[in-house]
């Protein structure tokens, strides 16, 4: 696909760290409340004592309040989920990148490069539970669907995660799901027929291409994927009012 509180004493400077002492704070006063609810499959509880939060700028609080994302993101980022991170080099407060991630997911369960980057290192080190993680990978994606069901890019990446571990019917579940989701947006569309089509599923996928072309997707790699394997068919004329109408 082609996506793209104990963690502030962790190595900052006097100033960070006691102005994100303040934010803290007020963040833990005036929060409303952490979702408790208890995640299947022995995966923990969501509630902690800092967030969950909302990766999803688009959901999340104006930009003008203190409790913005882009405060919220860049305080839990800074100080744990740095580049280095994020490639798997080194950890940010520990030696290794898996302590950091999960920290990240924490607080932000459907933070969708945190994901990828756990994933990543679960393959990278050959274990479902990469070395520094509080739980196993699929428990992340599981906190992750439970916290926020409506985020069709977390569907989409433990769909991923799931093929490549050959639990295809669970792919298939997870898909099923963001394209329920999906409606009139043409890159979901694109990006589950992009899904789709790794995984061999091929009418599947040209389902997808013609519900995002016929929704004004400009982008050729998906047609182009299916014409290199002599899967790809027109659209029927009917194809645009059908498209249109099954994805709502």
């Amino acid at each position: 696909m082609r996506f793209s509180a104990s963690f502030i004493h962790h190595r900052l400077s006097s100033s960070t760290q006691a102005m994100s002492t303040i934010l803290l704070g007020l963040l833990t006063f005036f929060h409303p409340c952490a979702n408790a609810q208890d995640v299947p499959g022995g995966c923990g509880s969501l509630k902690q004592s800092w967030g969950p939060f909302d990766y999803r700028p688009d959901r999340y609080i104006p930009e003008n309040t203190y409790r913005s994302h882009r405060a919220l993101l860049g305080i839990v980022e800074n100080a744990h989920f740095t580049p280095d991170v994020e490639m798997l080099i080194r950890g940010k407060t520990s030696t290794t990148p898996g302590n950091d991630i999960s920290y990240t997911l924490g607080v932000f369960p459907n933070h969708h490069r945190a994901l990828l980057a756990m994933a990543a290192l679960s393959d990278k080190e050959k274990t479902d539970k990469p070395d520094g993680a509080r739980f196993s990978v699929d428990c992340y994606f599981r906190r992750a669907v439970t916290w926020r069901p409506d985020d069709n890019i977390v569907h989409m990446i433990y769909a991923r995660y799931l093929a490549k571990s050959k639990r295809i019917d669970e792919a298939e579940q997870q898909l099923g799901i963001a394209a329920s989701q999906a409606k009139d947006n043409p890159m979901t569309h694109n990006n589950l027929g992009l899904i789709y089509f790794d995984m061999k599923s091929y009418g599947q996928a040209l389902v997808h291409a013609h519900k995002a072309y016929a929704l004004g997707l400009g982008m050729p790699n998906l047609r182009e994927q299916l014409k290199s394997v002599g899967k790809w068919e027109e659209p029927g004329p009917q194809a645009a009012v059908e498209s249109t109408g099954q994805s709502k």
